[in-house]
């Protein structure tokens, strides 16, 4: 059997099953009544089969032909829902993106993007995982998110990288700290000072390390995950914290304050990560904009004032 069969032969099938007249059912299909009917028989070549019965009056279907018009009215449908599928993910009607963001951007500044675009495009399904910056890396290399948004981490060479905005470093303390008075903090302003550091395994703690290096600050053996902690921690008195502008809101707090490091070139970027060599869906690609759009400033600050 030849399987070259268009979807316009089906439909001029179909067209000849209900007008059962050759010169009605090609005027439906805006053809000659000669090329319409040659494309019946080669339609009927390609199936192997007669189907339809044909004389001066009546054009009926065969035995075959009954079983074909099941068929054929199953595959112009299937492609009917197809191409509308495929338009509606064309036009952002549906679909699905999936992105990965460091826990400060998850929670602060990102959700009114999000938010933003669901609004423009309430039929796609916008998923948001929030990590540290090499399970965000994970999870792109996975495939599970389209789109990462996150500080350097090992392994961004396999990606494609933009960075949308800088993240600079502010001194929290109680507001009975000797350091409370000061506008500015330089990183010689915190010799003797208790630090409660960041996990390693976050991507504050590489820049915080490289900003007091050579300082002789005191450990306090507190090394915590989570921003809320840290706030606590301070909150109680048991010392100071390095901290990234874009985590901020975690810290405002009656008895605390945030005070700008004097850091040089140390800043924290943020980036977006894609995979190389592989296109954003349309659905993706939207929300890459919109983010670009939205974040890409030259420092954290806008972010936060949104």
């Amino acid at each position: 059997m030849n399987l070259n069969i268009s979807t316009r032969s089906l439909h001029a099938f179909l067209a000849l099953q209900e007008c059962k007249h050759f010169t009605h059912a090609a005027e439906r299909c805006c053809m000659s009544q000669s090329a319409f009917s040659v494309m019946i028989q080669k339609l009927e070549e390609s199936v192997g089969a007669r189907l339809f019965e044909r004389d001066t009056r009546n054009v009926m279907l065969t035995a075959e032909g009954e079983l074909f018009a099941e068929v054929a009215r199953a595959l112009v449908g299937d492609i009917e829902s197809a191409f509308a599928d495929m338009s509606d993910y064309v036009a952002r009607r549906k679909g699905r993106v999936a992105i990965a963001a460091l826990p400060s951007l998850a929670a602060h500044g990102l959700p009114a993007v999000i938010a933003e675009y669901r609004q423009a495009y309430p039929g796609i399904t916008v998923q948001l995982f929030d990590a540290l910056s090499d399970q965000c890396l994970a999870l792109l290399r996975q495939g599970k998110v389209d789109l990462a948004l996150t500080a350097p981490a090992s392994g961004l060479t396999e990606f494609d990288t933009k960075t949308l905005c800088s993240d600079p470093f502010y001194l929290v303390c109680r507001q009975d700290h000797p350091l409370a008075g000061k506008r500015r903090i330089r990183p010689a302003d915190l010799s003797g000072c208790e630090l409660i550091h960041l996990a390693r395994s976050t991507s504050v703690r590489q820049h915080v390390e490289l900003l007091l290096r050579g300082i002789a600050v005191k450990n306090s053996g507190l090394e915590v995950e989570h921003l809320a902690t840290v706030a606590g921690l301070i909150e109680a008195g048991l010392g100071v914290s390095i901290v990234p502008e874009l985590t901020l809101f975690q810290f405002r707090k009656m008895n605390l304050l945030s005070i700008p490091m004097q850091a040089g070139d140390v800043v924290r970027p943020i980036l977006i990560v894609k995979k190389k060599e592989r296109a954003l869906s349309i659905a993706a690609q939207g929300m890459s904009e919109l983010i670009e759009k939205r974040l890409q400033t030259t420092s954290s600050r806008a972010v936060l004032a949104g």
